[in-house]
C-alpha cells in the first residue's frame, strides 16, 4: 500500500502512452441533440439554396382551381388565384432565411469592426464609438422600417436596409465587451511588452477570442430576425405582390381563415419552423463552443 493510498487520497490512474507516463485527459464531446440541431440548420440552408429547383410549380402562374385543399396535386393546396401554396412557401422560406442571414452577416461585420476598434483602442475612441452605438440602439427598428419604406417604396431591400441599420449595435457591444476582457489577459500583455503593434495585437490576439461568443449570438439572432422580417412583411413592408413572402402571404390569406385555412396558416407555420430550427441550431452552436473550451 502506497503512502497516498494510506491517507485515503484518490488518484487518476496513469496510462502508458509513447515514452512516458501521462494522465489521460478527455474533452467533452458535443451531444447528439446539438449535432442534430446544427444538422437541421445546415439542411435548411441547403434546401433554401435549392428551392427554385425543388418547387414543383410556378410561384406566379395558376396551377389549378382556386382554393384547392391540400392533396396529391397540390401538397399545401392552392390560394385564391390558384397558385401552388407549397411552391410559394418554399420560395418564401428561402427569402426569409437568406434575408435573416444577410442582416446578421452585415451586423457582425459592421458591429464587429466597431467593437474591435473601440475595445482595442480604449480612451476617447472607445467613448466616441460607444456613444454612436448607443444612439443607433435608441432607434426603433419597426418605426424606422416604416419610415424607410414610406420614403423609398415597398421593397424587401428597403426593409433589410432599415433593419440592418438598427441591428449592428448589438454585435458592437458584444465584441467590445469581449475585447476589453481579453485585453487584460497575460498573453496580450506579453505581446504588448514584446513590441507587437496595436493592429497586430487586435487581429492576432484579441479578435480570435471574440469570434466564438459573437458567432453564438449571431446564430441565436437568426430566429429573431426571421420573426421580425415576417412581422414587417405581414404589415405590408416587404416586397409587393406577387412576390412570395411568408408574412405577406398570411396577411393576404386572413379573409379565408375559416373556410380555406391552409392559405394563411401554412405560411405562418413555415415562419414558426424557420425560427424554431434557427433557435435550435443556435443552442447547438452555443453548447458546442462551450464543450470545446
Amino acid at each position: 500500500m502506497t503512502v497516498v493510498e494510506a491517507f485515503g487520497a484518490t488518484t487518476t490512474a496513469p496510462t502508458r502512452a509513447g515514452q512516458g507516463w501521462r494522465t489521460r485527459r478527455t474533452r467533452p464531446s458535443v451531444r447528439l441533440p446539438d449535432r442534430i440541431a446544427i444538422g437541421l440548420g445546415i439542411a435548411l440552408t441547403v434546401v433554401a439554396l435549392l428551392a427554385p429547383l425543388l418547387a414543383p410549380h410556378s410561384i406566379t402562374d395558376p396551377t389549378g382551381m382556386p382554393f384547392l385543399p391540400p392533396g396529391a396535386h397540390a401538397w399545401f393546396g392552392t390560394d385564391e388565384v390558384g397558385r401552388d401554396v407549397f411552391s410559394r412557401v418554399l420560395l418564401g422560406a428561402r427569402a426569409s432565411w437568406f434575408s435573416a442571414l444577410a442582416v446578421v452577416a452585415f451586423g457582425v461585420a459592421v458591429g464587429g469592426l466597431i467593437g474591435l476598434t473601440a475595445g482595442s483602442a480604449g480612451g476617447w475612441v472607445d467613448g466616441l464609438l460607444m456613444r454612436i452605438t448607443d444612439a443607433f440602439l435608441a432607434l426603433p427598428g419597426p418605426v424606422l422600417a416604416i419610415a424607410v419604406v414610406a420614403a423609398l417604396g415597398p421593397s424587401l431591400w428597403h426593409t433589410l436596409i432599415a433593419v440592418s441599420v438598427v441591428w449592428w449595435p448589438f454585435y458592437a457591444r458584444i465584441v467590445r465587451g469581449e475585447i476589453r476582457a481579453l485585453a487584460a489577459r497575460p498573453h496580450v500583455e506579453a505581446a504588448r511588452l514584446g513590441g507587437a503593434g496595436r493592429a497586430r495585437i487586435a487581429l492576432r490576439h484579441l479578435l480570435p477570442g471574440a469570434l466564438a461568443p459573437t458567432l453564438v449570438a449571431a446564430s441565436l439572432d437568426v430566429g429573431n430576425l426571421v420573426l421580425t422580417l415576417a412581422a414587417l412583411s405581414f404589415l405590408g413592408l416587404g416586397a409587393p405582390a406577387p412576390a412570395p413572402e411568408l408574412g405577406a402571404m398570411s396577411a393576404r390569406g386572413l379573409p379565408y381563415l375559416l373556410a380555406e385555412w391552409w392559405v394563411p396558416v401554412i405560411p405562418g407555420v413555415a415562419v414558426m419552423v424557420l425560427a424554431l430550427i434557427a433557435n435550435l441550431a443556435g443552442d447547438g452552436l452555443r453548447d458546442m463552443f462551450g464543450a470545446r473550451r
